[in-house]
């Protein structure tokens, strides 16, 4: 009696490397030997188990599981690291193609991923835009589980849904066509805020120009009052970077949907948050908050709660714009561009400078408590702004105060006026200090005043040129083409706390 024929197929699927999706190929082996079957090429355990979920859904699905043949499946390339259950889908149908069982052309130039349930059902995984995005790359057409949620829509990529395996049967996949979310109405608004112009002023200049800022102020002062509310006058996402942060939330298994609406994400994460939850980690390595809030907002409330250790780690990111994580046999990068809001008690106890309560705290504690404040982070912190008690007369007023839509009108003015006078089509922050300096536009006068102003605040360099950049946005509001005296003042006025700072 003849062995039986080596039987053999391919499928491509892909594997997660940080935010990006990095092609596989799932190469299948149907032979004589000893019965079982064994996958090879750096899958960890979750893949592995593979085995037991495509077999039950194998035979669940009406087809036949060849138990006294030796299957082989090998995930190429073997350097890198598989994990993952969307690994489930692509071997089950290898083996269903190099057994006969499933004609070759349904797998030809598409990308397949996707979860089996015992009973054959196929499930989404996360990261689907990411996969999604890969097989565009490709030109194959993409096959998976049921979207979970709504994806953004991609030119150019077909997206066929497998919910059962048994639909393979009569080859019945469905094409997925993804619907425009509708806009998105926040229920929060400035108009609710009174009694803090000067808090709101420095955050529309902050949405304006994409600064930095940090408020200051006693317990119940409505620090995170403000802070919530600042998403509601920043621009909307545009196209590009709806993309760019969908594919991050997609791979981290979180909600699309606002996004897809062109709502900035708003992170807050607490300040227990660990360095691997806030700038990313773990195993396997995922996108920390730095990185949700990519293209958005990232708020540390309660900031001299956060452990220096912590916080130190932000610096990288507000700097480049990107996280780097090394592991020992992998290097990832994550896109951080973010925004950053941070608010804080003036001291431990809250009171410091409240002139309705006593602060309780001795200078050594106050003193510790303004360190993890100060130093390199709040060096790269454009704005720092004082939020004082609002007298409970002001209070009873919400609603009168001025409205989101009309602050949002004032920074999309701002941007405007950037991208026209930089010739751009969307503005851009200053890459270089020279650049900053030279957007200026500054005359003698305006010179002068800045040199003196820095001698008497002992600005850093860095602390120079971060005012400028502030003050080009307040010009830009003002829809002045050259930064004059007064937007200096503003700006150095926002970047110090009192005269002895």
């Amino acid at each position: 009696m003849s062995a039986p024929k080596t039987q053999r197929a391919c499928v491509t699927t892909c594997v997660l490397r940080g935010v990006e999706a990095v092609p596989v190929r799932v190469e299948i082996e149907v032979g004589s030997g000893i019965p079982g079957m064994s996958i090879v090429g750096m899958a960890d355990a979750t893949v592995q188990e593979a085995r037991m979920r495509v077999k039950s859904a194998i035979r669940a699905a009406g087809f036949e599981l060849s138990n006294n043949r030796r299957v082989v499946i090998n995930l190429a390339p073997a350097s890198v690291r598989k994990s993952g259950s969307g690994f489930d889908l692509p071997i089950a149908l290898a083996f269903l193609c190099a057994t006969g069982q499933v004609p070759e052309q349904l797998v030809e130039r598409t990308l397949v991923v996707g979860e089996l349930a015992l009973e054959g059902s196929v499930r989404s995984v996360d990261g689907l835009l990411a996969h999604a995005l890969c097989a565009k790359e490709l030109g194959y057409t993409l096959v998976s589980g049921p979207a979970q949620m709504e994806l953004p829509q991609l030119s150019g990529l077909k997206h066929l849904v497998l919910s059962h395996l048994a639909n393979l049967h009569e080859g019945n996949l469905q094409e997925m066509h993804p619907r425009t979310p509708p806009p998105q109405s926040s229920p929060i608004d400035y108009r609710e805020v009174v009694g803090q112009d000067m808090a709101v002023r420095a955050l529309t200049i902050a949405a304006a120009g994409g600064h930095g800022i940090l408020m200051v102020g006693p317990p119940g002062s409505g620090k995170t009052m403000l802070a919530q509310r600042f998403p509601t006058i920043l621009p909307a996402l545009d196209e590009e970077e709806q993309i760019e942060t969908a594919v991050i939330h997609s791979v981290a298994g979180l909600d699309l949907s606002s996004i897809a609406a062109g709502v900035r994400p708003f992170r807050a994460p607490h300040h227990s948050a660990t360095s691997a939850a806030l700038i990313g980690g773990g195993q396997p390595v995922m996108p920390g908050e730095v990185s949700l809030a990519h293209r958005g907002v990232l708020f540390l409330d309660e900031l001299g709660e956060f452990p220096v250790r912590v916080l130190q780690m932000l610096r990288q990111p507000l700097e480049d714009g990107i996280v780097n994580i090394c592991r020992a046999m992998e290097r990832l990068t994550f896109p951080a561009r973010f925004q950053l809001l941070a608010a804080s008690n003036p001291c431990p106890c809250g009171h410091l400078g409240d002139f309705d309560h006593n602060c309780t705290c001795s200078e050594q504690d106050i003193n510790r408590y303004k360190s993890k404040l100060g130093g390199p982070l709040k060096d790269r912190i454009d704005l720092t702004c004082t939020v004082p008690r609002v007298d409970p007369k002001r209070v009873l007023q919400s609603g009168s105060g001025r409205s989101s839509s009309d602050l949002a009108q004032e920074v999309a003015v701002a941007r405007d006026y950037a991208a026209f006078r930089e010739r751009e089509e969307k503005p851009r922050p200053p890459r270089s200090s020279q650049e900053a300096i030279e957007a200026c536009s500054l005359g003698r006068s305006e010179r002068r005043l800045i040199e003196d102003l820095a001698r008497q605040h002992h600005l850093s360099g860095r602390g120079i040129i971060r005012v400028l950049r502030v003050a080009r946005t307040i010009a830009d509001m003002a829809e002045s083409e050259q930064v004059l005296d007064e937007h200096l003042c503003e700006a150095v006025m926002f970047r110090v706390e009192d005269p002895d700072d």
